[in-house]
C-alpha cells in the first residue's frame, strides 16, 4: 500500500514529453571503460564470466570489467549526465564498460527485450512512452540495497537523502524505482517581462484572468501549448484541485473512484480553465505545433506570460531561451483564498524513474550504476549542467549556479514545507496518450468542461472496472 501523499508524478516530469517524437534507438551510442584492479571470485548475475565478492567498495560484487547496458530516456534532461556516471564506473577498481543508450521510446523499444527475457541492466524509464510499472512489477528489482550502500565517498546513501523519496517508487511494499531527481512542479514565468510591466504571479485562476486581460493589452496571450505536451495542463489541473479541496480529491483519483473527475474542486478548477480559453488568452494551433516548438513561443519570442511545466523545463529549453529571461517559477494555482492547502502549498515529487530488471545479465551492474548516480560527485555535476536538485541534498549552493529558475525551487520548495503533494495514477495506470488527445481538444476550444470530465472519467473507469490490471490502493 501506497501511505505516502508524496507520491509519485513520472509522467508529468520533462519526462511527460519529449518522448512523444521517435527516434530510433539504433541512434547515437556513448560507451564508456577504464582500467583497475579487481579481486574476482564467482557470483550470478552479471555478464562476466565470474564477479568479484562484496565489499564496502562494491557492494553489489560487479565483475571486473564487466560491461553495463544503461538505456537512458533522452528528454528534458538528455543523456549526458548518465555518461557522466558511466565514465565514473569506468575508474572504479571494478573499471566497468558501461555503454548509454539513447531513447524517446522506452516502451516500444524495450518491450519486447523484456518478453524476451533480455532487458538492459538499468532503465531511465521515463517519457510519454513509458513502460507502466503495474506491467512489470514482478520483473524488476527491490532496490532497497541501494539507499543502504555507501556512495563513492563512502557515506551511506540513505542518509544524504531527502526526506519521503522512496515513497514515488514504492508499489504495494516493494521500493522498485528509484526516482533520481527532486521534480518541482510551477507555472513558468519571466521575471524580467513581470517587473518591467509591474506584474505579479498570480495564485488564484481569478487573478490568472486578471493577469490575462493585460497580456492581451500586450498583444500577448497568457498560456500556450504544444500538441505532444498538452497533458501539463492536466498536471496544473489536478494540482490545483488538490490544492483547493486537499486529500479527498487526491485519493478519489489515485484510487479510480466512480464520477471522481466530477468532484466540485475539480469541477472549479476546469471551469475557469474554459473561461481562460474561451476568453481567447491561449494562443490557438497548440493541437498542430510540437511541443518544444510551442514552448520557444514562450521562452524565446515571449508570446505568453505562463507556463505549467516541471523543472525540467529550463534545462530543456536553455538553446531556446531570451537572454535576460530570468526563468521563474510559482506554485500552481487555487480557485479560492480559503482553500483546503495554502497557496505556497507545493507540487513535488522525486521523479525520473530508474529500475533494474531481474533478469539483465548484470544486475549488479544495474545497481551499481544507481549507486554511482546517487554519489555527490554524480548528483552535483546533475544539478549544475541541468539546473534542477538530484534527490541527494546538499548539491545546490545559494545562488544555484546562477539559475534563476533553479533558485526559484529552492524558495518554492522551502516556503512550502510539509504542504508538498503529488500522486501517481496516470504513470501507472498508463493514461498519458489517451488524455492527450482530449487536452488538445479542449485547449483548443474544441470541447466543454463536460466533454473533457466524460472523456477523463471513461478512461478512468475503463482502467478501474478491467480486472486484468492490478490495482494499488493509496491512502
Amino acid at each position: 500500500m501506497q501511505n505516502s501523499s508524496f507520491g509519485q508524478a513520472r509522467i508529468g516530469r520533462r519526462s511527460l514529453l519529449a518522448s512523444a517524437a521517435v527516434i530510433p534507438l539504433a541512434g547515437t551510442l556513448a560507451s564508456c571503460a577504464g582500467s583497475g584492479a579487481g579481486n574476482t571470485t564467482s557470483t550470478s548475475g552479471s555478464s562476466a564470466t565470474s564477479a568479484v565478492s562484496t565489499s564496502p567498495d562494491n557492494p553489489f560484487g560487479v565483475a571486473k570489467g564487466s560491461s553495463v547496458d544503461a538505456v537512458i530516456f533522452n528528454g528534458g534532461y538528455g543523456v549526458d549526465y548518465a555518461q557522466y556516471a558511466a565514465k565514473l564506473m569506468g575508474q572504479q577498481p571494478y573499471a566497468a564498460n558501461c555503454t548509454v543508450t539513447p531513447t524517446t521510446t522506452i516502451a516500444t523499444t524495450l518491450q519486447p527485450r523484456f518478453n524476451a527475457g533480455n532487458p538492459p541492466d538499468v532503465i531511465d524509464d521515463s517519457g510519454a512512452n513509458l513502460i507502466g510499472i503495474q506491467t512489470i512489477l514482478s520483473e524488476i528489482e527491490d532496490l532497497t540495497d541501494v539507499f543502504a550502500a555507501n556512495n563513492l565517498e563512502g557515506t551511506p546513501i540513505k542518509d544524504t537523502l531527502y526526506g519521503g523519496v522512496t515513497a514515488p517508487g514504492t508499489y504495494n511494499g516493494k521500493f522498485a524505482v528509484i526516482n533520481y531527481v527532486m521534480t518541482v512542479y510551477a507555472l513558468w514565468y519571466s521575471q524580467s517581462m513581470f517587473d518591467a510591466n509591474g506584474w505579479k504571479p498570480p495564485t488564484t485562476w481569478d487573478e490568472a484572468y486578471a493577469l490575462g486581460q493585460e497580456a492581451k493589452a500586450k498583444n500577448k496571450y497568457l498560456f500556450l501549448w504544444g500538441k505532444e505536451a498538452a497533458t501539463y495542463y492536466q498536471t496544473t489541473a489536478i494540482g490545483s484541485a488538490i490544492k483547493e479541496g486537499g486529500n479527498d480529491v487526491r485519493l478519489a483519483l489515485e484510487n479510480l473512484k466512480p464520477k471522481c473527475w466530477s468532484l466540485d474542486p475539480i469541477q472549479q478548477v476546469f471551469t475557469a480553465m474554459k473561461k481562460i480559453i474561451d476568453a481567447g488568452m491561449v494562443k490557438p494551433g497548440g493541437s498542430g505545433t510540437q511541443f518544444t516548438q510551442a514552448q520557444a513561443q514562450w521562452s524565446s519570442q515571449e508570446q505568453a506570460l505562463l507556463y505549467p511545466s516541471g523543472s525540467w523545463i529550463e534545462n530543456e529549453m536553455k538553446s531556446q531561451t531570451k537572454a535576460g529571461f530570468k526563468m521563474t517559477g510559482t506554485p500552481e494555482l487555487t480557485v479560492t483564498k480559503n482553500s483546503q492547502m495554502p497557496a505556497t502549498a507545493l507540487h513535488a515529487t522525486a521523479g525520473e524513474g530508474y529500475i533494474v530488471p531481474t533478469q539483465a545479465k548484470n544486475v549488479a551492474g544495474g545497481k551499481e550504476f544507481m549507486r554511482v548516480m546517487l554519489s555527490k560527485d554524480a548528483a552535483t555535476n546533475f544539478a549544475k549542467t541541468k539546473l534542477a536538485p538530484t534527490i541527494v541534498k546538499g548539491t545546490v549552493p545559494a545562488d544555484g549556479f546562477g539559475s534563476t529558475a533553479l533558485v526559484s525551487q529552492i524558495k518554492m520548495l522551502d516556503n512550502a514545507a510539509t504542504d508538498v503533494f503529488s500522486w501517481q495514477f496516470v504513470d501507472y495506470y498508463g493514461m498519458n496518450a489517451d488524455q492527450l488527445v482530449l487536452w488538445n481538444t479542449f485547449l483548443g476550444g474544441g470541447s466543454s468542461v463536460k466533454q473533457l470530465t466524460a472523456g477523463l472519467q471513461q478512461i478512468t473507469d475503463k482502467i478501474a472496472n478491467d480486472p486484468t490490471i492490478k490495482k494499488i490502493t493509496v491512502s
